[in-house]
């Protein structure tokens, strides 16, 4: 059996960026939205949904990750929400992402529905670009991105998971194909990058959550091999190995693995991997 860690629970609170906070309200209470400098609202603008890990938050997740750093720079509006606490112990925020993943207090909370309001929001309030509305998780909120695309394969362009998995169990093709991106630490201990499972409850590897999403998007299930990558700051080198699946794709879809040799949980990130991350989402809109 394996338990989540209390993750990043410690990790400061700072962010600096001269993008402007506004917040909105999705049904749970004020959320800040990041709104880059240059917002024109006669032109649609790409939307970054950032969900955090289990016992994390989304104030939390952006001082780690550092998005809102870069909405001046790439031109994307951020919202990072908190899941709802746990009703015991510590209280821990969580979603309701998947049967492995991390519901275990056996809530009825529907965050797929609250996920896609918050998007909504945003979309109500700022000029949006249809095409280009990305989330990015890491650990259960890489969980929560993979169940956003089955669910709402229609609004979602692209998702990018680190440490996350797929649903337990394979789902049929969504309606719209999703570009999907997995970033995995080949020695995570916490959420396996060969997949395992958490209090008896199975969920996919790195790989298989993969080649699921290439076979939904209609790719060819073997990938291929195109370079390498300086994601962890704490391993030498270029450690990163990028796989894709982009053979044979349905228009909109793709899959692509990055696999961080010797990679934890909670990776030291490089100072690029946002970046790198940004970039990617930004390069895979809907058709």
């Amino acid at each position: 059996m394996r338990k989540i860690p209390y993750i990043l629970a410690a990790i400061v609170l700072m962010t600096a960026s001269s993008a402007s906070a506004q917040f909105i309200d999705a049904g749970r209470g004020d959320l800040p939205l990041t709104v880059p400098a240059s917002y024109d609202a006669d032109v649609p603008t790409p939307l970054i949904v950032l969900l955090h890990g289990y016992t994390s938050s989304g104030a939390g997740q952006d001082a780690y990750m550092k998005f809102s750093d870069l909405s001046d720079h790439y031109g994307f509006l951020l919202v990072a929400p908190d899941g709802t606490q746990e009703e015991g112990g510590r209280q821990n925020r969580f979603w309701n992402a998947s049967s492995a993943c991390c519901n275990f207090g056996g809530s009825n909370v529907d965050d797929s529905a609250y996920v896609a309001r918050v998007i909504d929001t945003v979309k109500a309030e700022h000029n949006v670009d249809e095409q280009r509305v990305f989330l990015v998780g890491h650990s259960n909120g890489g969980f929560m991105s993979y169940r956003m695309a089955h669910d709402h394969s229609g609004t979602i362009a692209a998702i990018a998971s680190l440490a996350g998995a797929d649903q337990t169990e394979a789902r049929p093709m969504p309606a719209n194909p999703v570009h999907v991106l997995q970033i995995h630490g080949t020695a995570d201990e916490t959420i396996a990058y060969a997949g395992a499972d958490i209090q008896g409850t199975a969920y996919p590897g790195a790989v298989e959550t993969v080649e699921r999403w290439a076979a939904h998007n209609g790719c060819a299930v073997t990938g291929f091999e195109t370079g390498t990558l300086d994601l962890d700051r704490g391993l030498a080198g270029r450690e990163s190995t990028v796989t894709r699946y982009t053979r044979d794709c349905r228009a909109g879809g793709s899959a692509e693995l990055w696999s961080i040799a010797e990679g934890g949980h909670v990776p030291e990130l490089s100072d690029h991997f946002s970046k790198l991350v940004v970039e990617w989402l930004l390069g895979h809109p809907k058709p």
